[in-house]
């Protein structure tokens, strides 16, 4: 309900000719004042911040699960890990012979061309013992797991080092080795 209310006041008025006295009365309406349009506008502010918020954390959640989505959608990754060749094994070639010779047996042409196999067996398990023992008793060789094998005085080296002076430190001590005549050297390096 809207307040009205009644003004009057008395304004004297001057001419040239007279001075006199006029009543001037003026309707004034005041509006109704309470505290609701306040608390209402209150109300709507809060309203339109909550909605804010909840729209943020909307988004921010969908940009999650979408991220999410993306890394499921990668292909795994493959591990590979290279190992060194394997030497070939010995090939024992028989041929048939005449009914009046033993067959031929021939281990590998190395042998056949000069030399005994017993004699080259026992140097090279002579070598292959001083190849053992030199990987073993030092101690900068003996901790990085390097094996060897010789056939005919020829050494394959095998293993992991983690640079390229550490597998050029490893084959020179072993071509100190007396009896040592030929390195296959297939130690890899991972760093």
């Amino acid at each position: 309900m809207a307040e009205h209310q009644a003004e009057r006041r008395r304004v004297v008025v001057e001419t040239p000719t007279a001075r006199r006295e006029v009543e001037q009365s003026e309707a004034v309406h005041y509006p109704e004042r309470t505290g609701a349009s306040g608390a209402l506008l209150a109300a709507v502010a809060v309203a339109v911040v909550a909605l804010a918020a909840i729209a943020i954390l909307f988004l921010m959640n969908r940009q999650q699960d979408m991220n999410a989505n993306v890394a499921q959608q990668q292909p795994p990754q493959t591990t590979i890990v290279q190992q060194p060749a394997q030497q070939p094994p010995n090939v024992v070639v028989q041929q048939p012979a005449p009914v009046t010779q033993p067959p031929v047996i021939v281990t590998n042409p190395a042998t056949a061309s000069g030399g005994s196999t017993s004699t080259s067996a026992n140097d090279d398990s002579a070598v292959q013992a001083a190849i053992d023992k030199k990987l073993s008793n030092d101690s900068s060789l003996s901790s990085l797991g390097i094996t060897a094998m010789i056939m005919d005085g020829k050494t394959t080296l095998m293993g992991t080092v983690h640079s390229e002076a550490e597998k050029a430190r490893v084959e020179r001590a072993i071509r100190a080795i007396k009896g040592v005549k030929w390195i296959d050297n297939q130690i890899s390096v991972q760093p």
